[in-house]
């Protein structure tokens, strides 16, 4: 079983060896709140008794096949985070990926650990769990309380358990642990004010967390004694579930953003900060970057209209004159750090059609662009590149970015999150380790060719998009691989 503890709600659905989906369950979660500017807040106490609920709407589906539960796991959102009393109960509100409270803390955690951060690629940012646990631990409202410091994950795998559960180095990257040397990063959690009693043991992804327990066994319908195996965030996990697990393989999650993951069997160090790596529990990286682009602008720009409709008439239209880098707000994170960065539009769309099809170009832009940063940073890459996430939906799109990329691309139905924690439940359970796991479970695809029709106006385009963004200082040091 895969547990995926979103902002909306949990999903938890089960597979069989082959990643046969056989049932699901969904709960709802409480909407964040956000009682300041720059603030989102969720109530953590929802956490347990949703997914309580999700597994237990599962095990129902199942019937008589939930005896036969072999082992679960759990991924959450990177960077939610709360603050626990001795019970382990939570001490206020869960802090989300979202909340930006803790500049401050952030400053100073990059500060005291420069020379780790830069050989691990990291940029300390406040949204990072280790510049909210700071925040947390200095409120004079959890002053003296707090016993513990946890993930999402974290606290519904001890509801599992039924006693604290330790953490996985994946959940824990963003939060101060340095999986090169396999030890927190004290000295930035030291000057934060963080004592290291209040932090979870840290253990590899699919090792054991615990078993069971009774009481958890009666709540959800799951099997007392089944083993609960420590997951991955959730960009990891649905990076296993479309299959892009292994050194070369890559996939392009195409959501509200853009976000390109994939594995390489050296850590890549970007000092930009514009990428960074997780850790495969197989000893190789796991190196992406997230855009603030992505399919968000087109909710934005044309939320109101038929998407369908104009995928259509965009096909229809061909490429487009006018160049767009869609940006829905201030800043760019990926594939070049620049605070500065905004939308930008050469030439007017004569329709509305056209600035459509134009922003779908520029989001294909921004993607030929990130994996041309990757390739600087001497990563390898081997086609197809997977293509997941809503905006993958789309055909058109689809054939867009193959023909702007210039190689085929995989379009992955089904890589959720919850799929990629079977699969991380599954390894060294029903399959030897999370390679084999991987090759065997996740989601299969269909080939999106290039149109060797459109590949002249969108590589003109695509050079004028690339003159643009040089011009304007927003790729600092990194030189695009494009001529014009």
């Amino acid at each position: 079983m895969g547990v995926d503890i979103a902002t909306a709600e949990v999903r938890a659905i089960a597979s069989d060896a082959t990643g046969k989906v056989h049932a699901e369950g969904r709960a709802d979660l409480p909407q964040p709140s956000s009682p300041l500017p720059g603030w989102s807040e969720q109530d953590p106490r929802s956490w347990w008794p949703a997914t309580a609920g999700a597994l237990g709407r599962l095990t129902a589906r199942l019937g008589s096949r939930a005896a036969s539960v072999a082992a679960l796991s759990i991924s959450s959102t990177s960077g939610t985070v709360v603050a626990l009393d001795a019970g382990g109960e939570p001490i206020g509100a869960a802090l989300t990926y979202a909340d930006q409270r803790a500049a401050a803390q952030a400053l100073i955690a990059q500060a005291s650990a420069e020379a780790r951060w830069r050989e691990l690629g990291l940029t300390i940012q406040p949204s990072f769990g280790l510049a909210k646990w700071g925040w947390l631990v200095a409120s004079p409202a959890a002053s003296g309380k707090i016993r513990r410091l946890a993930h999402a994950s974290d606290l519904v795998a001890a509801g599992l358990i039924g006693h604290p559960a330790p953490t996985d180095w994946s959940h824990a990257l963003k939060s101060g642990y340095d999986p090169i040397r396999g030890e927190w990063a004290l000295e930035a959690t030291s000057a934060l004010g963080i004592d290291e009693h209040l932090l979870p043991e840290v253990l590899r992804p699919t090792e054991a967390a615990g078993i069971i327990c009774a009481e958890a066994a009666a709540a959800t319908g799951l099997p007392q004694g089944g083993l609960v195996r420590l997951g991955m965030t959730d960009s990891c996990a649905s990076q296993l579930a479309a299959g892009a697990g292994s050194p070369g393989g890559f996939v392009s999650v195409l959501g509200s953003t853009l976000v390109l993951k994939g594995a390489s069997r050296a850590l890549v160090t970007d000092p930009a900060g514009a990428v960074y790596s997780h850790r495969h529990p197989q000893g190789w990286w796991l190196p992406g970057g997230a855009s603030s682009s992505g399919g968000r602008c087109l909710t934005i720009a044309f939320g109101h209209q038929d998407l369908a409709a104009l995928d259509t008439q965009a096909a229809i239209l061909g490429p487009a004159k006018t160049v767009i880098y869609p940006l829905p707000g201030r800043g760019e994170r990926f594939p070049f750090v620049a605070p500065e960065a905004e939308r930008f539009s050469l030439g007017e769309p004569r329709s509305a059609v056209e600035r459509y099809r134009a922003m779908l170009e520029g989001v294909a832009f921004v993607e030929r662009l990130g994996y041309e940063r990757l390739s600087s940073l001497r990563v390898e890459i081997e086609p197809p590149i997977r293509a997941a996430g809503r905006g993958s939906r789309s055909e058109v799109w689809n054939r867009i970015r193959a023909t702007v990329l210039g190689v085929p691309l995989l379009a992955v139905t089904g890589a959720s999150t919850a799929r990629g924690a079977c699969i991380l439940a599954a390894a060294g359970t029903l399959h030897p380790d999370l390679q084999s796991a991987t090759e065997a479970m996740s989601a299969s695809g269909e080939p999106v060719e290039p149109n060797p029709s459109e590949k002249d106006a969108l590589e003109e385009s695509y050079g004028r998009f690339v003159d643009e963004v040089v011009e304007r200082g927003w790729t600092g040091s990194f030189s695009p691989s494009w001529k014009p």
